[in-house]
Parts: C-alpha cells; sequence; structure tokens
C-alpha cells in the first residue's frame, strides 16, 4: 500500500511540473504565412479611370511591411491594367488594411465594367502578380498572388463596384 501511494506522488509531481514547464512557454509562435490582396472596391471616376481599393491581408502572426504591389487586374476575360506601387505600409499579424490606387483601365475592361454597372450584373475579376513584404525581424520576401472573386454594384452608389 505504501509503495502505491509513493508511485501516485511520484506521477503527481512529475505531471504538476509538466504544467508548470508548459505555462512557463506561452510565446507566441512567429510564423509567415502567404498575404493575400482583393479588391474591396472600384469606383469608375467621371474621367473614366477608376479607383481600385485594394484590401491586403496579412495572415502572419507578425506584423508585415508590405513594399511592394505589382498585380495585373483582370475583368470577365479583359485585362485592365497593372497595379502597381510602393506602399510601404506596415499591418499588424492576422490583419489586413486598404490602400487605393489610380487605374486606366483599357478599353475593353471599361467596356466591360460599364456594361455590368447599367445590368446590374456580377463580373467577375482576378488579380495575379507578386507582393513584396517584410515580416518583423526578417527579410524582404516576394509571395505570388493569384487570386479570383466577382464585383457587384453597391446599392445607391452609382458607379460603384463591391
Amino acid at each position: 500500500m505504501h509503495h502505491r501511494f509513493r508511485t501516485a506522488l511520484i506521477v503527481a509531481l512529475v505531471a504538476g511540473s509538466a504544467l508548470a514547464l508548459a505555462a512557463c512557454n506561452t510565446g507566441v509562435v512567429k510564423r509567415v504565412s502567404p498575404p493575400a490582396a482583393s479588391v474591396q472596391q472600384l469606383t469608375v471616376r467621371a474621367d473614366g479611370g477608376w479607383d481600385v481599393a485594394l484590401r491586403l491581408q496579412n495572415f502572419s502572426s507578425m506584423p508585415m511591411r508590405f513594399d511592394e504591389v505589382k498585380l495585373t487586374l483582370k475583368v470577365g476575360d479583359e485585362d485592365a491594367g497593372t497595379l502597381a506601387t510602393q506602399p510601404a505600409l506596415s499591418i499588424g499579424g492576422v490583419s489586413a488594411d486598404v490602400i487605393t490606387l489610380q487605374l486606366q483601365p483599357s478599353s475593353g475592361a471599361r467596356l466591360l465594367i460599364a456594361d455590368a454597372l447599367a445590368s446590374n450584373r456580377t463580373l467577375g475579376y482576378a488579380l495575379k502578380g507578386t507582393v513584396s513584404a517584410t515580416p518583423q525581424e526578417k527579410k524582404q520576401r516576394s509571395f505570388d498572388i493569384d487570386s479570383r472573386s466577382t464585383l457587384n454594384q453597391a446599392p445607391g452608389l452609382p458607379g460603384v463596384l463591391r
């Protein structure tokens, strides 16, 4: 009987020590994940150009500075143009921010957007290219972006797709 009590006490002490050690190791795991980019809003200006609100999503567990964006925008089957900027924008871990870029779209893309707005229909788009970002305390990396989604007319906002 005495032997069982001593064994149970040793097991309890070892388990308690393991829990205490586990409690000490509560640091955040620093993980770098590829970011994402999407069109949050596309506004057709009076001059026919577009204001493209580009949402940059940081899926990493640490802040990243977004240094360069170079993405080809395609609406429907038409190449609209290239969204290129050097935002030098820091986005916290598992967060997002929006930058607005001006684009003079191709005539084919301009016609597609005008038709989608006039007929109030959904229009598919694609972003393809690279986003360069620097994770906190690490080297800059270039991430490939290849995403597709859709835009719909924003109710009550003429010339705006979301």
